[in-house]
């Protein structure tokens, strides 16, 4: 097995893309082995609705990033608290879903520092019934990868914040996520450590070694890691655009009136809006609807929308940032 060290780079979008071009362009006879961080950031399924996995305002405020992976599951928040590990391997044809072979090596690790760690039902880490670590897997052409996050010492607060969406605003196909009871790492550790040292001992512990042998990327490597980032990670299309179809609902009371959206989208961007309520506008709402079909629904597309006309037509005193708002609460 050999390790590919990412030097601790934050950009979750770059280790994605390190983690698949291994998988699909380094020596397919060889095992590879990740760690990886990040900053902020939520990381939803292959399968899943990105709009209804996150609180849409609250990562716009926190500028938290949002990725999709290759692998199925649930969505996951993660922070420089979370070091998220990786194994790269042949697909032997019973290795898929089995997720006790990859999650032994770190479970073991984890035991020898005093965390009761254990497998829990299919893919998750669980510490005295609450959840360390999510696991998931990707394969393609007789290769694949298993990787699942640590949670050493998440921010939980704005783990359950980022993740936290109201059920009855959207109706869709996708993969919902099962909100699990959480808990860090850190606070079962015999001994405190921070997040490094942590890392080090695990990395040690998992190759049996401290003369932990490494890949050197080439400038070939580099460059396909970085078209990698671009193409998929990086795109728009890839993060929402991937989307299944959802029914989105938004209704709010204002002083000039209450406004309800009702709007339906398909790989993230809306197929039909109506426009109900008891406003008071000059203009036919029923217009302002078609401008945005075919739109993004994302809140910098609709404001581009919305600045080609003038609300106050529409919807009487209610200012253009104030129905952003009510959209993408």
């Amino acid at each position: 097995m050999i390790y590919l060290d990412n030097q601790d780079v934050l950009d979750q979008a770059y280790n994605f893309a390190m983690e698949e071009y291994a998988l699909r362009f380094l020596d397919e006879n060889e095992t590879y082995f990740m760690f990886y961080r990040m900053k902020p950031t939520i990381i939803v399924g292959k399968n899943q609705n990105t709009l209804e996995e996150i609180n849409h305002s609250f990562v716009e405020q926190h500028d938290i990033d949002v990725l999709r992976r290759l692998s199925g599951g649930g969505a996951v928040y993660n922070d420089e608290g979370n070091i998220s590990f990786s194994m790269i391997t042949k697909d032997d044809g019973n290795s898929f879903q089995n997720f006790a072979r990859f999650t032994e090596p770190v479970i073991r690790a984890l035991q020898k520092l005093g965390v009761n760690a254990k497998l829990s039902g299919r893919n998750d880490i669980e510490v005295d019934g609450k959840k360390i670590s999510g696991n998931a897997q990707f394969s393609t052409k007789g290769r694949l990868y298993s990787h699942g996050t640590l949670l050493f010492d998440v921010d939980l607060e704005m783990l359950e914040a980022a993740l936290k969406v109201d059920p009855e605003k959207y109706l869709s196909k996708g993969v919902k996520s099962v909100r699990s009871r959480v808990t860090t790492i850190r606070e079962h550790l015999a001994q405190d450590m921070d997040i490094q040292s942590f890392k080090q001992i695990l990395l040690e512990s998992i190759f049996e070694t401290s003369d932990i042998p490494r890949y050197e990327f080439t400038a070939e490597d580099k460059l396909g890691i970085e078209k990698l980032c671009v193409e998929r990670y990086r795109n728009w299309d890839w993060t929402y655009g991937k989307s299944p179809k959802a029914s989105i609902k938004r209704k709010k009371r204002f002083p000039a009136g209450t406004i309800e959206f009702q709007l339906d989208i398909n790989k993230n961007q809306i197929t039909t809006a109506t426009i109900y309520g008891d406003f008071f506008g000059t203009e036919d709402v029923a217009e302002l609807a078609n401008k945005m079909i075919g739109c993004r629904f994302d809140r910098a597309s609709i404001r581009e929308v919305f600045q080609r006309i003038d609300t106050k037509n529409y919807f009487g005193n209610i200012e253009t940032e104030v129905i952003l708002e009510m959209l993408f609460e």
